[in-house]
């Protein structure tokens, strides 16, 4: 949120520096993310008076003028300026730009030029070119009372622009009002009361008013002013406005954004010609449309609230107004509106329409149900001092909720929960100046704005803020003698074992959203599991909880593959959530891995760039596991990875037939393209809260050794090339020669896989190097033959028998 100092101090009395008012609002809480002093722009700008104006000698439109910029400019001689503005004159006041200042409106430097061979030594400047509005007619006249030679910024009047963070609790601090209230509580000046111009109502208001829906809308407040004259706003409402970052429109529209931004309380304007019966707060129709100010068609649904006539939606209530009612130039007689709208409601309808709004900011995070009539009041003096007109009583359908909420507080709490020691009557004045009320047994009244304020906790937190949080001393947490415990879980370590691994390997990590549009969430919704969608997402392209990490890593790739990206190698840790049959939310811990694009690029040795394929994730999974602690040796090699991925070319690793660890392969085709991805993409997914633990821990099997000794005698190595039926799994035969003697066999690997000429159909030739290591002595002859005998009478059990 934006507000110049100026505006700031139209609420707050104080004779702070710009420095200590930054400072003060950081150290509440209201953080300060940039200060913009518009008199750095024009820099370089002077108010000049126009000595002379003469014809140009070679353009019909220019005129050439001499032009006094103030003593200190040119040694005090007058400067000559080519200049095109039909209004441009001798003995006019006007903006002169310097050599070497910038125009604010486009950032175009000034130099000294020849113009139509005349040299002008800079630029007489229009209220357009130096941002101050939209007229370009001629340049900007300045009162001849304007001193010359004065730098334009300080004739200006030109105030610091401040920015700062308005954290999603605190609604009461969307106006520069609110602002200043909490600034004035930590003791930086004094809060001014509101001032409402004085005006008289006059008659019952002749629109009729009501709210038919009360939980979308509970209260309703309205008015009309007849004989209104709508135009320009005055300067001060201007500068407030394009503070804030807001475009001036007309005086009537100006005036309810100016209420909103300095109060935080949204109100809209109708023209009353434009309207045609009673005016009434109520629930959409299924398929009805309203077209908005932002020129756009919204369909709606019964879910929204909105406000109409006897013909047609005008606004879609706490949102956005309607472009066929609004006020325009020619508007005489308005409809003020000021409304009370249930918060969850505007949510849920702007994420619905995919409309943001400032007025939606507010309702949402919700404004103050007591500043109705306070508001309405404020808004009608203004139009009546600025815009003259009469205004009619007020109408009140409804009424908005009243109920404060009161905390019986124990003032020791700030101690124990703050960590400083604040005197009690402190205390109390810090609650009474931000508007809550105590009384002798400590039960404190909130003030109805602070929606945010749930119990004691909350109000430690108010004064602690206030009292400054820089008083707060930094005590040291008490420690243990001796050596400090590790403080990471199992499950943590293991986690961070595999982050490095991961990066290790080459990937680089990716961070994703845990929620995910409908249509993509349910491409990779497990069988028999059920989705967990959000009641209230933050957007109805977020609105389900991820299944799976490998769709929001396909959607990473996705946008690397869109900006050039000729490879991607991502993963992901994270969890999977489903509900839980008792309703209540199931996460898994899980890693996703992703691998996209070329695996090495073309060369001269290769020829054309190498992909990706599933042995790449089976390796990377079997590598990820391996870190995580897994019995990588003992896992089994199992079809069914889910439709999602390819059925030739895609498995799982099991431990026992049941206990799937990981999934990987290549995706199905139907996936890349429900994701808009070309080529093929491998991909892997682990399962870690598949991996067991250890018996009476609380944390993964861990086969890694504290510390290795090299055996004393040398390994030996037997290859065994076996005959085995073609649909049996290498990894099987090798489970089956490792465990033919455990005690002698260390390893053993696939070294050759062979069909064709000499191996009989529906056969094929598997080749394994076995390596065998002694431990007391070497082996003798016998003692081989009699392991290898062991492993041909294993393999023979899977139907392989030794080639000849």
């Amino acid at each position: 949120m934006k507000f110049s100092l100026t505006w700031l101090k139209d609420h707050l009395e104080t004779d702070a520096t710009l420095a200590e008012i930054t400072e003060a609002l950081n150290a509440i809480g209201l953080e300060v993310e940039g200060v913009e002093d518009p008199s750095e722009t024009l820099a370089g700008f002077r108010v000049a008076h126009v000595l002379t104006a003469e014809k140009h000698p070679d353009a019909d439109k220019l005129q050439v003028l001499t032009v006094d910029a103030g003593e200190d400019v040119n040694g005090g001689k007058p400067l000559q300026v080519v200049c095109g503005a039909p209004n441009a004159r001798a003995g006019m006041k006007g903006v002169l730009g310097l050599p070497g200042a910038v125009v604010p409106s486009n950032g175009m430097e000034l130099r000294k030029a020849a113009i139509r061979g005349v040299e002008s030594t800079g630029m007489m400047c229009s209220v357009r070119e130096l941002d101050l509005g939209e007229s370009h007619e001629g340049i900007l006249e300045l009162p001849d009372d304007a001193t010359t030679g004065h730098p334009f910024a300080d004739y200006q009047g030109s105030s610091p622009i401040i920015e700062v963070a308005v954290t999603p609790n605190r609604p009461d601090c969307m106006g520069v009002y609110g602002i200043a209230r909490d600034l004035a509580a930590a003791g930086l000046g004094t809060l001014k009361p509101i001032a409402i111009p004085g005006f008289t109502a006059s008659g019952e208001c002749p629109v009729e008013i009501r709210t038919d829906d009360p939980d979308g809308c509970p209260a309703f407040y309205g008015r009309v002013v007849r004989g209104v004259r709508n135009g320009p706003s005055p300067d001060w409402l201007q500068q407030r406005l394009k503070s804030a970052g807001q475009r001036p429109i007309s005086l009537l529209v100006d005036l309810t954004n100016y209420l909103m931004l300095a109060y935080g309380r949204p109100a809209h304007a109708y023209d009353c010609a434009k309207l045609h019966g009673a005016v009434h707060a109520r629930r959409a129709k299924p398929g009805e449309q309203v077209l908005a100010l932002n020129e756009k068609t919204y369909t709606l649904d019964d879910t929204m609230v909105v406000i109409a006539d006897e013909r047609e939606v005008h606004d879609i209530a706490g949102i956005m107004g309607g472009e066929n009612s609004g006020v325009s130039d020619d508007t005489t007689d308005l409809l003020l509106e000021i409304a009370y709208f249930d918060p969850a409601r505007i949510g849920v309808t702007g994420r619905k329409l995919g409309l943001a709004s400032d007025a939606r900011t507010r309702f949402e995070r919700g404004v103050d149900p007591d500043f109705l009539d306070t508001g309405l009041d404020l808004l009608t003096g203004l139009i009546v001092e600025l815009a003259g007109g009469t205004p009619s009583e007020v109408v009140r359908a409804g009424s908005p909720p009243a109920q404060p909420k009161v905390i019986v507080f124990d003032t020791g709490l700030t101690k124990r929960l703050g960590g400083v020691d604040v005197p009690e009557d402190e205390q109390k004045r810090i609650l009474e100046s931000l508007d809550f009320s105590i009384n002798m047994d400590w039960h404190v009244t909130c003030p109805l704005r602070r929606h945010d304020i749930e119990g004691p906790a909350d109000l430690v937190e108010e004064i602690v803020r206030i009292h400054g949080l820089d008083k707060v001393e930094s005590v040291a947490l008490p420690r243990v003698e001796g050596v400090a415990r590790p403080t990471a879980t199992p499950q943590q370590v293991m986690e961070r074992r595999m982050r490095r691994a991961a990066a290790a390997s080459g990937l680089h990590e990716a961070v994703t959203w845990s929620f995910l549009p409908a249509a993509e969430a349910a491409h990779f919704a497990p069988q028999g599991e059920t989705l967990w969608t959000l009641e209230n997402p933050i957007s109805e392209d977020l609105k389900v909880m991820r299944p799976s990490l490998l769709p929001g890593l396909l959607m990473a790739a996705k946008r690397n593959a869109d900006r050039g990206a000729a490879a991607t190698r991502l993963f992901e840790l994270g969890r999977r959530y489903f509900r839980a049959k008792d309703g209540a939310s199931d996460e898994r811990s899980t890693l996703g891995v992703l691998l996209a694009g070329e695996k090495a690029p073309r060369g001269w040795a290769t020829g054309k760039a190498a992909l990706f394929d599933a042995y790449d994730a089976k390796a990377t999974a079997l590598a990820l596991l391996e870190a995580a602690g897994a019995p990588t040796g003992n896992l089994m090699v199992m079809g069914e990875a889910g439709a999602q991925f390819h059925p030739g070319q895609s498995a799982t690793l099991r431990l026992g037939p049941k206990n799937v660890l990981a999934r990987f392969g290549m995706l199905h085709p139907a996936t890349l393209k429900a994701f808009d991805l070309d080529g093929p993409v491998a991909a892997a997914e682990l399962f870690l809260d598949a991996i067991p633990e250890k018996r009476g821990a609380k944390g993964p099997v861990s086969f890694a050794r504290a510390s290795f000794t090299p055996p004393e005698l040398q390994a030996v190595t037997r290859d065994f090339a076996f005959l085995v039926p073609e649909p049996l799994a290498a990894g099987d035969l090798l489970r089956a020669v490792q465990g033919a003697d455990k005690t002698n066999i260390v390893a053993a690997r696939v070294f050759d896989l062979f069909t064709g000429e000499g191996v009989p159909e529906g056969k094929k030739s598997l080749a394994i190097e076995v390596t065998l290591q002694p431990t007391e002595k070497s082996y003798k002859d016998a003692e081989i033959k009699e392991i290898a005998d062991r492993i041909v009478a294993a393999a023979a059990k899977l139907g392989a028998e030794l080639r000849g």
